[in-house]
């Protein structure tokens, strides 16, 4: 039998959190036909606090900036289970990744920050994880995270 979204995700020894409810004018996510558009999402723990504060080359290095890369995918996929009545399975591809990167004005690296959760969806999905992707720098992003993601899947 093949091993499905939640063996994998449990095989990683991750429990995704309950989604966080929308903190502005906005909604977690919207499906569009076979497409589930999440809205961005912050490396904020299950319990709500928020972790991976500050400037990638200034208060972060690679290494932690990719954690929150992680961090983030993981809440997205929160959004996303949720999205799919709680069956990560109902997910065909990862369409597209966007990543947003508060990094210092001098840092070139988004791409390899955003590899944190890049890899992580690869790692859940196996084959349909792989996806397009953007990773921006930003002057700032909101309450100080080092990293925002956002996601386009596409769902049964």
């Amino acid at each position: 039998m093949k091993e499905g979204a939640g063996e994998r995700l449990a095989r990683l020894g991750i429990v995704l959190p309950a989604p966080p409810a929308p903190v502005g004018s906005y909604v977690a996510y919207v499906i569009a036909g076979d497409l589930v558009f999440v809205s961005g999402q912050g490396p904020r723990e299950a319990d709500g606090s928020l972790r991976h504060i500050g400037k990638i080359g200034v208060d972060l290095g690679i290494a932690e900036g990719q954690e929150a890369a992680r961090l983030c995918a993981i809440n997205l996929l929160a959004q996303l289970r949720e999205a799919c009545g709680g069956d990560l399975d109902r997910v065909r591809s990862v369409v597209r990744l966007g990543g947003f990167v508060n990094a210092a004005p001098d840092f070139v690296d988004h791409p390899t920050i955003l590899n944190g959760a890049s890899d992580l969806m690869a790692a859940v999905f196996g084959d349909v994880g792989h996806h397009a992707r953007f990773a921006v720098g930003a002057a700032s992003l909101p309450g100080g995270w080092a990293v925002e993601l956002e996601g386009i899947f596409r769902i049964t």
